[in-house]
């Protein structure tokens, strides 16, 4: 049986994921600016591993075999992101707050819009926040998933294979 599937292997990614997350915003060992980069690349290399490991399987292949198996790594990553977002946000409501002042900010810096229509405006931001930031984070998820499949399937596929002597 083997224990370490392509599902496992993305709720490994996802917490580990989860896990530099919280460690840079709860202990700033890192600036933040680095947390998306460094979480997109342990993403990535999680969807390297599965497929990886996939190809050193002894079954035939294909760009859909390959693309099945990202798909179920990349799939429960996402979703384990998606949860985690919407929790940390729920638990840290000083976050909708900063991004409301910010746009406030920004929108009187515009000059364009009366105050009632910056006090709507940052309204609606606070109430969407989760949804837009939760939307953005599904997108993005799902897109950078499928092009390093893609690739990495690709690359795997066209790769030289070992002949047996």
């Amino acid at each position: 049986m083997k224990i370490l599937t392509p599902t496992v292997k993305g709720i490994i990614t996802g917490l580990i994921m989860i896990a530099v997350s919280i460690t840079v915003y709860y202990f700033e060992a890192l600036n933040e600016k680095f947390l998306a980069p460094l979480s997109y690349l342990i993403y990535i290399a999680g969807i390297v591993w599965t497929l990886v490991a996939f190809s050193n399987q002894e079954v035939l292949k294909s760009l859909k075999t390959y693309f099945s198996q990202g798909f179920k790594c990349f799939i429960m990553v996402t979703f384990l992101m998606v949860i985690y977002n919407i929790i940390f946000i729920k638990l840290s409501p000083s976050i909708i707050e900063e991004n409301a002042q910010q746009t406030r900010e920004e929108l009187i810096k515009l000059g364009t819009k009366t105050q009632s229509e910056i006090d709507t405006i940052v309204l609606q931001s606070k109430e969407y926040y989760t949804t837009i930031v939760t939307s953005v984070a599904i997108f993005w998820y799902l897109a950078i998933g499928s092009i390093t499949t893609l690739v990495a399937s690709f690359i795997l596929l066209n790769k030289p294979r070992k002949k047996a002597l």
